[in-house]
């Protein structure tokens, strides 16, 4: 869940986090540890691009070659399959761009705009319904979770009275991560349904990391039990509440929470691969169950959807004034980009040419998904399609969306 379908967080939905000298800012599945890909020479520039705004040509040509270079660039090494990029300017200006190949067996061109799965960026969606019940009265962002899940949230260290709803969000909360189950073995649960409650128990199992409000330390825990939460207090699925509320609200056409058993992608799309270890194969992990990430990570969608959703997340359409305060409101968090902060289930990442950008990236195995939005309105979504096997190629990827907002 990364930053991330099934996303099951950023590990996809589960951003299973990767342990190292420096911890993913973004929990991510510590499958992430993929290296030496080894992908055939075939695979390299071919790229294509569309741009498109209402009424008028795309826009400028220098601009166009600038964001080209960008996403040919994140397959020229040869670790990548795909790169796919999309933009979005204030005056609703859209480009998408891609380049690689959509299948390693056939070459198949990248689909412009193809959905892929967004991993942790589904945590977003799901702090926003949490923000919303907040805002209707129905939730308190300071109670402790036991007022809502009475003698749920019980561990080693672990005691769900002292640990409020806002931590939940925040990741300030200390509850172990559960991803790292999966993460040991991923083949088990590729093509297996996973209960939220499952995801919650093996978390358990653990000890806290640190006392509630101590610390800062991401964990797809707190998403399980913030959508655990949802349908506690509303009576419904999260997936349908954050159809209802969110996807349908603003017209999201290529996005979608996967029913239960649903472990292909639905439109137009690239493959996603995953290594089992550094220097293995890459193999095909396209279709999967993405349950495992659930509230933390189990969405997909496309780079458009994506800018439209950020886009009118700040713009104020889709939580009320003080409650979008309340979720820009950040503490420090370690993350591969210097300076990042995390709000309620919302980062900034500070831009080389000033300001910040606002956006939640996503991982899991087969795609890696960044971007954000400027304070001035520009968009940029970037997703390719496999896992990061080092920090390197993490910074790759966060360098292309700096590159691409500041050009």
């Amino acid at each position: 869940m990364s930053d991330n379908a099934p996303t099951p967080a950023r590990v996809s939905g589960t951003s299973a986090r990767r342990r190292g000298s420096r911890r993913r800012g973004a929990a991510l599945i510590a499958l992430t540890l993929v290296a030496g890909l080894g992908l055939p020479a075939a695979y390299s520039a071919a790229y294509a691009d569309e741009s498109t705004r209402t009424g008028e040509a795309g826009g400028h040509k220098g601009a166009r070659t600038d964001l080209r270079k960008i996403v040919d660039g994140l397959v020229s090494d040869g670790r990548r399959p795909a790169a796919l990029l999309s933009t979005r300017e204030r005056d609703g200006r859209t480009r998408t761009y891609t380049a690689g190949v959509a299948d390693l067996a056939t070459g198949a061109p990248v689909p412009a705009d193809g959905q892929v799965r967004i991993g942790s960026s589904t945590k977003t969606f799901t702090a926003v319904v949490v923000l919303q019940l907040v805002g209707e009265g129905k939730i308190d962002l300071d109670a402790p979770i036991e007022t809502y899940l009475p003698d749920l949230i019980r561990g080693e260290g672990v005691d769900g009275r002292h640990i409020s709803v806002r931590q939940l969000l925040q990741h300030t909360s200390g509850l172990p991560e559960y991803t790292q189950a999966v993460a040991e073995n991923f083949t088990e649960f590729q093509h297996r349904y996973a209960e939220p409650r499952e995801l919650l128990d093996r978390a358990l199992k653990g000890k806290a990391s640190f006392p509630p409000g101590a610390k800062w330390e991401y964990s797809n825990t707190n998403y399980v039990v913030a959508g655990l939460l949802v349908q506690k207090i509303t009576g419904r699925p999260l997936a349908e509440e954050i159809n209802k509320r969110v996807v349908e609200r603003i017209g999201l056409r290529h996005t979608y929470f996967p029913r239960a058993g649903d472990m292909t992608i639905r439109e137009k799309h690239p493959k996603g691969y995953f290594a089992e270890q550094p220097g293995a194969p890459l193999r095909d992990v396209t279709v999967q169950d993405p349950s495992w990430g659930w509230a933390a990570g189990a969405m997909i969608s496309t780079n458009s959807d994506v800018n439209r959703f950020f886009t009118a997340l700040l713009d104020g359409r889709l939580l009320k004034p003080a409650q979008l305060r309340e979720m820009r409101t950040t503490v420090p968090a370690e993350d591969p980009v210097a300076g990042s902060r995390y709000g309620l289930g919302l980062m900034s990442k500070p831009l080389s040419c000033g300001g910040v950008a606002w956006g939640h990236g996503g991982d899991i195995p087969g795609y890696e998904t960044r971007g954000g939005v400027t304070e001035s309105g520009r968009s940029v979504s970037v997703a390719v399609t496999v896992l990061p096997g080092a920090l390197d190629e993490v910074m790759e990827v966060e360098k292309a969306v700096d590159a691409a907002l500041c050009r």
